[in-house]
């Protein structure tokens, strides 16, 4: 090899491995469900845990315990600020209905228009239904739900975001009063994008394949979290479990996947749980 041809594979190997490299810090777009760290915010307080979200890998976060037009006591222009400072996003949050009587506790059906307007502020593309109290799990309030989805759900549209709901397992084992399963009468009366949680659907025996097959384009959001494999089925570090997450993603084009958030309900020690399952995913030929 002559000093010419020499070189000019030796820049093109330097811009390979650069090109690499700056792959691997870019990482892919795995988001968390702050949930997951809820007592860690109670304790260190937001500001540190989206510092070491970030320092993490994460590029996105999804919010939850919005009330009072705070989000974890910040405003929005002031939680923006923050998770700009960070590198992150928040392209989705959690909210209630609003609907129990039981718990009392605001939800969209009193502040829409506030948490719309602090959503637009904050970024979000979605805003999610995060789940129902045991009073709200009647036919009527079913009902409701589906109203609320749709009538709401162009109010939220004009704004540019999209209204939906996302699951856990009861939508599945419950019927209403004509044996119709809660999601399947979701799907049925509303347009609106479902997160997909893919530990409880899994844990409700149902097949996420075949509801992105059955229902192309309507998972735009997934909770992507694992079972361990012990006969009480817990949750787990994503990767370590019993989940077949590589078939999932193979199918994120027919589900209509935008974002996935990592999410763990219960942990030992939270922030080592985050951190392995980004540190699994990132390494994973799955995902993206």
């Amino acid at each position: 090899m002559n000093r010419r041809n020499f070189l000019q594979a030796a820049t093109a190997t330097a811009l390979s491995l650069s090109t690499l490299e700056a792959l691997a810090r870019k990482g892919k777009p795995v988001g968390l469900q702050l949930y997951t760290l809820r007592n860690q915010i109670d304790s260190l307080g937001i500001e540190k845990v989206l510092a070491e979200v970030a320092r993490l890998g994460y590029k996105n976060i999804e919010h939850f315990g919005y009330g009072d037009r705070r989000f974890f006591g910040k405003t929005a222009n002031e939680f923006k600020l923050l998770l700009n400072a960070n590198g992150l996003a928040a392209p989705s949050g959690h909210y209630l209905t609003g609907f129990s009587q039981a718990m009392k506790m605001p939800g969209l059906s009193s502040q829409l228009d506030a948490a719309l307007e602090d959503a637009v502020a904050l970024g979000q593309k979605y805003m999610m239904v995060s789940y129902l109290f045991p009073d709200e799990r009647t036919p009527d309030h079913y009902k409701r739900l589906a109203d609320l989805l749709n009538s709401n759900g162009e109010k939220v549209a004009r704004a540019g975001l999209k209204l939906g709901y996302h699951n856990h397992d009861f939508e599945f084992s419950e019927k209403m009063e004509d044996g119709t399963r809660p999601y399947d009468f979701i799907l049925k009366n509303t347009s609106a994008p479902l997160e997909l949680d893919l530990y409880w659907v899994t844990r409700a025996g149902q097949s996420p394949l075949e509801l992105f097959r059955q229902h192309p384009g309507r998972f735009p959001l997934w909770h992507v979290k694992d079972m361990a494999r012990t006969e009480k089925k817990e949750f787990a570090e994503v990767g370590t479990g019993s989940i077949d997450f590589a078939a999932i993603f193979a199918q994120a084009k027919q589900a209509g996947l935008r974002y996935y958030f990592v999410e763990q309900d219960e942990s030992n020690d939270p922030m080592a749980s985050v951190k392995t399952s980004v540190g699994n995913i990132q390494k994973a030929k799955w995902g993206w």
